[in-house]
């Protein structure tokens, strides 16, 4: 197909084969992402590349398939994790200006990287995202905006711009995120990609009430190898170690139950809202899924308790690592330094008013699965057809635009304020406001609490709409980099 990408199981074979080598795959790709190199297409994405120990992981993975020894389907993987987990041998800078006395070099991995470390990933570099995760467009002036690969007039989405740019421009078929209110989802959705935030806690500890890291990537087969490998319980965290389970593949005879909260569901912009009907009609009549009608009480009250929590949360971690101890908004842009101030003076009444709330939405939520066993809820992943970058003086000063962000959030809180699985898949592609390229709308589905697997499989039944069943099919961005065809170059030069 036109738009097909490379997926892991495309990369493992051609390593088994001999057809190309992981040290292939990582020197054709280093040109393309270091800062350090001039011209560097793809760098923007990137905060740091480890060269000497990436060759070196590069080098030890060709030697194990010559010797057929390989580690398994992640060995010689190239993949990239978010500035705002720990990779050994990196700065864990959340996207903040370079300060070497503030941030230290890790000197170990946090566990679902270390996982994927174990399996033979390539960890290829630490990635752009949006300033300490505080907004959802990726306008980062500290290390430099990744435009839309789909639409360069366009904003990748956050705070995982960095890691959706990557994926969707064929570098890596899958990186590594953090989302506390959408922000895996949300660049997932804008890059037309997939991705999966996990129920809280399943994977690590992050810290934060509402925050959880996860996947992106280019296909649901990707998403799925990558979350299992994560999802091997650290045997030091007893609170992740609660979820660990045998893994068993989700029935084929799961009850199959979409809830749609018309008002809320229909906030969508017109584009957004014919494509994602479209997709539910296709589930209803094609796949046999029950389709309910489902309320969700205090929707705009809750996202706005959501908005408390997280910015308070966002104070706090900003206030643990000051570049000036007398002024803990110094070295922030400005549009953050006045979103940060503003959440620090979030009254303790409200935090804990919010979490009430909180705790009633999560009551309510645990009703309609227990009244529907089976249910995914499903919305747009975004309500807005992409958020275009509005004048290039924005990208070299940041930007705060309050409605614009509490917009495109209007569905994806719920998961992360109550702690629910939940899935973003393309469903399409929408007619750009700026430039000229289409521009790709998301879909996501809301699971019961550890029900990933189950939402994986509905993930699957929406790629093959998007791959066979609507209009148009699956589409790459002009900027794709297909990787195995450099690799191969790179075998015979």
């Amino acid at each position: 197909m036109p738009g097909r990408y490379r997926s892991v199981a495309d990369y493992h074979e051609l390593y088994l084969s001999g057809l190309i080598t992981p040290l292939a795959v990582v020197e054709s790709l280093l040109p393309l992402i270091r800062r350090d190199v001039p011209n560097s297409r793809h760098s923007v994405a990137f905060i740091d590349s480890n060269v000497e120990e990436i060759l070196k992981e590069a080098k030890a993975s060709t030697q194990r398939f010559k010797d057929g020894t390989s580690l398994g389907i992640m060995d010689g993987i190239p993949t990239a994790i978010k500035d705002e987990t720990d990779v050994a041998g990196y700065r864990t800078r959340s996207g903040r200006k370079q300060n070497d006395q503030v941030f230290k070099i890790a000197e170990k991995s946090s566990w679902p990287v270390q996982t994927l470390r174990n399996a033979g990933s390539i960890i290829i570099g630490k990635l752009n995202m949006h300033e300490l995760g505080a907004d959802t467009t990726n306008n980062n002036p500290n290390w430099g905006t990744p435009r839309n690969p789909h639409n360069s007039q366009y904003y990748t989405g956050g705070s995982s711009g960095g890691a959706a740019y990557v994926v969707a421009a064929g570098l890596v078929p899958f990186a590594i995120g953090a989302d506390g209110g959408g922000s895996i989802r949300i660049p997932s959705s804008f890059c037309g990609i997939y991705g999966l935030k996990p129920s809280h806690n399943r994977l690590e500890d992050l810290g934060s009430t509402v925050t959880v890291s996860g996947p992106l990537a280019a296909t649901v087969s990707d998403l799925e190898i990558t979350y299992r490998i994560m999802a091997n319980s650290d045997p030091s965290d007893p609170t992740c170690s609660l979820f660990a389970k045998p893994y068993v593949k989700a029935s084929a005879h799961r009850p199959k139950i979409i809830g749609i909260y018309k008002e809320w569901f229909e906030r969508a912009d017109p584009a957004v809202l014919k494509l994602c009907n479209e997709l539910v009609a296709y589930y209803k009549e094609k796949l046999g899924y029950q389709v309910v009608d489902i309320t969700i009480p205090y929707v705009p009250e809750g996202q706005l308790a959501h908005a408390f929590t997280i910015l308070s949360e966002m104070a706090v971690r900003a206030r643990a690592k000051p570049f000036d101890p007398s002024n803990w908004l110094a070295g922030l842009n400005p549009a953050n330094q006045v979103l940060l101030a503003v959440g620090a003076q979030t009254p303790a009444q409200d935090y804990l008013l919010a979490q009430q709330l909180r705790n009633m939405l999560m009551q309510h939520l645990s009703f309609l699965y227990q009244k529907h066993p089976g249910l995914v809820i499903v919305t747009p992943t975004s309500p807005m057809d992409g958020w275009p970058i509005a004048s290039e003086g924005d990208l070299k000063y940041g930007i705060t635009d309050g409605n614009t962000s509490i917009r495109n959030m209007e569905y994806v809180w719920l998961a992360n304020f109550c702690g629910n699985p939940a899935i973003s898949c393309p469903v399409g592609y929408a007619e750009p406001k700026k430039g000229t390229n289409r521009v790709p709308v998301g879909i996501m589905a809301m699971g019961e609490w550890g029900t990933e697997l189950e939402l994986l499989e509905w993930g699957r039944e929406c790629e093959k709409w998007l791959n066979e069943v609507s209009s148009g099919g699956r589409q790459r961005p002009s900027n794709w980099e297909d990787v195995v065809v450099n690799a191969k170059g790179e075998m015979v030069s």
